[in-house]
């Protein structure tokens, strides 16, 4: 428990072998009470090194995505009646020490939503973030905020916390197809301020690893319009 919240950390991973163990290790467990690791279909050791790092260990049949992954976490908090999710990479570019600047917010009933900003934090180390990465992550706040019709400066950033009854919200529907991939994140952001619920930023880190370590799975063009595409679709309400 975390001031009177019960916490589940969600760890999305696919072939994160080399980082998932640490990943684990870094996650409070003072202050979380369950770390869940899903695994997207690795076909490296992820689900061996996270369980026997202290994960409990959701294995999809095949990798499907980051955003299914996250459902099926998401899910999962929802059903063991976890009072917060917090979601972190799999890939150990977060800074799991940083989850109680998310969880205060929650804890003193000013936030449903928490949104890690990695702008926010002054004197921002990024490490070797490609320059691609760098150009998609400071454009796509301009649009989301456009679309949710509230200013935010982060809105691609994983590491954010939620209650889950925002999750459980009928009207928020995580079960659409089209979100497997990259989508679900900003889908839930997006939706969540549209909704009423209250979101904040807090600073947080994160930093990229040099690119033989392995920095990002997203790919240029397919990895964009992923993460446009639920401005696009809930933007001219082609979805909800």
């Amino acid at each position: 428990m975390y001031r009177a919240l019960s916490v589940i950390a969600i760890v999305p991973v696919f072939n994160e072998a080399a980082k998932v163990g640490e990943v684990v290790a870094r996650i409070p467990r003072q202050i979380v009470d369950e770390v869940l690791v899903v695994d997207d279909g690795s076909t490296d050791d992820s689900a061996e090194v996270a369980r026997s790092s202290g994960a409990q260990v959701i294995s999809l049949e095949t990798t499907l995505g980051v955003g299914a992954a996250l459902r099926t976490g998401y899910e999962y908090a929802v059903k063991r009646g976890y009072d917060v999710a917090v979601a972190v990479a799999g890939n150990n570019k977060d800074a799991p020490e940083e989850i109680p600047l998310l969880l205060d917010p929650i804890a003193e009933d000013r936030a449903d939503f928490v949104q890690g900003s990695r702008f926010l934090k002054r004197g921002a180390n990024f490490g070797a973030m490609p320059a691609y990465r760098q150009i998609a992550t400071r454009l796509h706040p301009l649009f989301f905020s456009l679309v949710a019709r509230h200013w935010v400066t982060e809105s691609t950033n994983g590491f954010r916390a939620v209650r889950t009854r925002v999750l459980a919200d009928p009207r928020l529907d995580l079960s659409q197809t089209w979100l497997q991939q990259y989508e679900l994140e900003p889908y839930l952001y997006l939706r969540s301020i549209q909704l009423g619920y209250r979101t904040v930023e807090v600073p947080v880190t994160k930093i990229y690893p040099p690119k033989h370590v392995g920095q990002t799975k997203m790919k240029p063009i397919a990895g964009w319009w992923s993460i446009l595409r639920p401005l696009v679709y809930v933007g001219f309400g082609l979805r909800k």
